[in-house]
């Protein structure tokens, strides 16, 4: 595990790269502006995925300005002054000398932006964090001829949120070797005893190990067990012969995973896993190579999941397909390839 003080240099250096990407991400989506704002304590999310590490929370109001101005973005800190967010945002408002609303008018007036982009949404939860509070009190502070200029903000936030820098394609491997360290720490004889251990054992000795190397999960540790009378949950012992399965997503250097692991608990008579269960594995296995093969820049994930589970029925499996990105968030912004309770095309996310 990387010190405290090593992560948070890793987590400012993606943010660095991310808003050099930003500005052709504007440009291509043809957004001249981008209006963050909100109030401590009830942040909202894109926030977090813009602001440095020493500056954690919302400040009061803190509000910024992402525009375009002769071609180069500018990233304008409308907030009190801060160390931290002033070594990413050049801060244009003091406030000795006018009001947060009024630097926030000139710098638009200044900038003359075709449109504003906003955190309103009616597809994602990203995008849709401006509080009717302080959208209130924008319009109320605004004149009409900026707040006309609003608009949603899903292509910018999505575009955003789903471009991975350079160093977070560097780190993830790390991110997700963490996580698999601490799941096959779990599926071993020194947390399962069969006929003593719960499901529910194993699931707290992983949530410990998160905790104890001072890291969050995004979701807890679901461990449940498949044997031939059916699935059972939480409270159940283990015994030999079980199948157990995994479902587990950790927080590392703003990186999510989402991994799931299989473990077959040997028969006191076996040395290897059953016939069966290797064949099953195998025929997943070549499911997952046909997704990955199918997936293509350019393609929806509707494209992909129609295409990977026709292919699959050709070949003789009988597909189930639910994928969703990953990165800032678990589930992540990007395109869903189906979804577990819809094996159907996804309207909009898809």
């Amino acid at each position: 595990m990387r010190t405290l003080v090593e992560q948070n240099q890793i987590k400012d250096e993606i943010l660095a790269q991310k808003l050099d990407i930003l500005e052709d991400l504007m440009k291509e989506t043809g957004t001249d502006a981008w209006l963050i704002a909100c109030r401590e304590y009830n942040e909202d999310p894109m926030f977090f995925a813009l602001t440095p590490t020493g500056y954690p929370t919302a400040r009061r109001l803190s509000v910024l300005l992402l525009a375009l101005h002769d071609g180069k973005l500018e990233k304008i800190s409308l907030c009190r002054p801060d160390e931290a967010l002033e070594q990413f945002y050049t801060r244009d408002y003091n406030p000795a000398a006018e009001g947060q609303y009024e630097a926030l008018i000139r710098n638009i007036n200044r900038l003359n932006p075709k449109n504003i982009a906003i955190n309103v949404s009616d597809h994602y939860a990203y995008t849709d964090g401006l509080t009717v509070g302080v959208y209130r009190e924008l319009m109320n502070h605004l004149p009409k001829d900026i707040t006309d200029k609003f608009v949603s903000s899903d292509e910018i936030g999505i575009r955003y949120l789903e471009t991975r820098s350079p160093k977070e394609r560097e780190i993830y491997p790390e991110v997700m070797e963490t996580a698999i360290r601490i799941i096959y720490d779990a599926f071993s004889d020194d947390v399962i005893t069969p006929g003593v251990t719960t499901c529910r054992d194993v699931m707290n000795f992983m949530e410990q190990q998160v905790n104890n190397l001072g890291l969050t999960f995004w979701f807890p540790a679901t461990i449940d067990l498949q044997r031939h009378d059916g699935m059972h949950g939480e409270d159940t012992v283990i015994e030999r012969g079980d199948l157990l399965h995994c479902d587990f997503g950790i927080n590392y250097m703003n990186l999510c995973t989402d991994t799931q692991r299989l473990c077959y608990v040997l028969k006191e008579d076996e040395t290897e896993i059953p016939e069966e269960l290797l064949k099953a594995f195998a025929r997943n296995n070549r499911f997952q190579d046909i997704v990955r093969e199918t997936m293509k820049i350019g393609k929806t994930g509707n494209d992909v999941f129609t295409e990977a589970v026709a292919k699959g029925k050709e070949e003789g499996l009988r597909p189930f397909l639910y994928t969703h990105p990953l990165g800032f968030h678990g589930h992540a912004a990007g395109p869903t390839i189906g979804l577990w309770s819809d094996q159907n095309p996804i309207p909009v996310k898809g």
